[in-house]
């Protein structure tokens, strides 16, 4: 190794001979020997070999799945390839869920572990796959890729929304309309056909997940009636058979329920009447107090205003004029007044008290008698 102190790149510190390599580098790999001499009386000499290696980080690992499209259960076969852009001495390790991949049959790996594949899938092998990168000075785990399987369709399975069910016997009442549902699992979702089985003829009567049943349409007190489950992909098909019988109306039941309604009419019934009463009782609370509050403001109006209206020829405001009035007269002394009726006697009128009606009474008298006063 010719100027390794030109070089700035290796370091010799005698006695001890370490080598220190700045900068490591590709080219820096390779083998390196170290030889050693004592020279003394007896002159040892001493080789050693060091192989020195290079690793680079791994880059982040990316997955691919074939074929992309997916696989059918049984059918298809799904592989997975893990890539790296950058590093060395890589090992690969895969995994689903989060968890190692633990082998099994149906599992087949690469010499290097960076492609398996998986030989007639099936439901089971749904999941998040991953691939996990490392080496000496680094690791790194790729994104979780989730094949696509097809499969099903599994467990069909009939239910209504009324009705009785006794195992595969629906029991529902004359005039009833009852929704019958179909449902089982599968990639991707099947489809339904509702089919209707007499007289040894099938008659398909709907199509989809549900099929609605009028029951007063129906002739028959017994009627058998299947569905059946399709998955266009996996050409799998799956039927159930129910039978529905249709009962008429128990007339204790009807009765039931007609008195139970009836307790419910009367309460229904009482409460509006309640309702109502209160309603009423309010708005006349409210008129009586509107009423209150008008007379109460006229009340309070002075008397003043009354003498602002003109004069009539009655008693309009005579509410005002009650009270005791004191009458005065002043006859002349000299001549003598004389009452209708009783010329020979003289009256001689005197300080009086008395009501307005009654000086109406009197001063009309008096002024016919004598037009002096």
């Amino acid at each position: 190794m010719p100027d390794l102190e030109l070089q700035h790149k290796f370091t010799l510190n005698p006695p001890n001979a370490s080598l220190l390599i700045n900068s490591l580098h590709f080219n820096d790999e390779g083998t390196y020997i170290v030889k050693v001499n004592l020279k003394g009386k007896t002159t040892v000499s001493a080789t050693q070999k060091i192989d020195v290696t290079v690793d680079v980080p791994v880059s982040k690992p990316i997955v691919q799945s074939e074929p992309s499209y997916g696989a059918v259960e049984h059918v298809g076969n799904i592989t997975f390839k893990c890539s790296v852009m950058k590093g060395t001495r890589v090992l690969y390790e895969w995994l689903k869920n989060g968890s190692p991949l633990q082998d099994r049959s149906g599992y087949i790996f690469s010499p290097n572990n960076d492609t398996f594949t998986i030989v007639s899938v099936t439901k089971g092998d749904i999941g998040n796959y991953s691939c996990l990168v490392r080496n000496f000075v680094s690791e790194s785990e790729s994104d979780v890729i989730t094949p696509t399987i097809y499969y099903g369709p599994y467990g069909l399975r009939v239910f209504s929304d009324k009705g009785l069910k006794v195992g595969e016997v629906f029991t529902i009442d004359i005039g009833e309309s009852v929704r019958f549902d179909c449902s089982a699992d599968s990639n991707p979702p099947n489809t339904c056909a509702w089919i209707q089985r007499g007289n040894n003829s099938t008659v398909i009567v709907n199509y989809g997940p549900y099929f609605k049943l009028l029951s007063d349409k129906v002739r028959q007190k017994t009627v058998d009636y299947l569905c059946r489950a399709s998955n266009n992909i996996t050409g799998r098909e799956e039927e159930m058979q129910f039978t529905v019988i249709i009962t008429p109306i128990d007339p204790e039941k009807l009765s039931q329920v007609t008195g139970s309604l009836s307790p419910l009419a009367a309460i229904t019934g009482v409460s509006l009447f309640i309702i109502l009463s209160i309603c009423l009782l309010f708005v006349w609370k409210k008129y009586q107090l509107h009423r209150a509050i008008q007379w109460k403001l006229q009340s309070r109006r002075p008397s003043t205003e009354y003498r602002r209206t003109p004069i009539f020829s009655g008693h309009e405001d005579a509410i005002n004029d009650f009270g005791i009035y004191e009458f005065v007269s002043l006859p002349d002394s000299s001549v003598p007044h004389r009452v209708p009726g009783q010329a020979s006697n003289v009256l001689h009128l005197q300080d009086i008290n008395c009501t307005i009606y009654e000086v109406i009474q009197h001063v009309p008298e008096q002024a016919q008698s004598d037009p002096q006063s």
